[in-house]
């Protein structure tokens, strides 16, 4: 006698990829957008249409250290908040209050730049991939870091 049975599959749940589209007046010419897609870790240049222009994938540190800077363009990133969110999945204002205080005890042990050693090895390799964008990230002596333009021949119009 056979019996037939009913087996259900899961499906997985419909995941809603969240990405956002950021514009940064002063940095990128008119009709040009990023989409940032962190469940993927990219960066993505588009144009009207949208087309992609350009697409970087980041590591998964680049992609802690480029989300707060992108967050506080225009202005400077404190390097706090760089170190709140290489060291901490979730950050919150304690988490960067903390990181803060470890920075000042390590300026007054003379050990900063050791302290700093994980976000400059993130940066070095994120500039490198924001180079594509004409996008680069300037050092703001002993506050943190921002986002700037290269400025480069490529996003400029060219004028008769």
């Amino acid at each position: 006698m056979r019996t037939d049975q009913v087996i259900r599959l899961k499906m997985p749940q419909e995941v809603e990829t969240q990405i956002v589209h950021l514009t940064l007046q002063g940095l990128l010419p008119e009709g040009r957008m990023l989409a940032l897609n962190q469940e993927v870790r990219t960066l993505s240049l588009l144009s009207d249409g949208p087309r992609i222009i350009i697409e970087q994938r980041f590591s998964e540190n680049e992609m802690r250290i480029i989300v707060p800077i992108l967050e506080y363009y225009p202005h400077y990133c404190p390097y706090e908040v760089l170190l709140a969110h290489l060291s901490s999945k979730v950050v919150t204002q304690a988490t960067i209050e903390r990181c803060r205080q470890r920075l000042g005890e390590a300026q007054s042990r003379g050990t900063r730049q050791q302290e700093l050693r994980s976000i400059r090895r993130a940066l070095s390799s994120l500039r490198s991939k924001l180079h594509a964008f004409d996008l680069e990230i300037s050092n703001i002596r002993e506050r943190g870091c921002s986002l700037t333009s290269l400025a480069s021949s490529s996003f400029v119009e060219k004028r008769p």
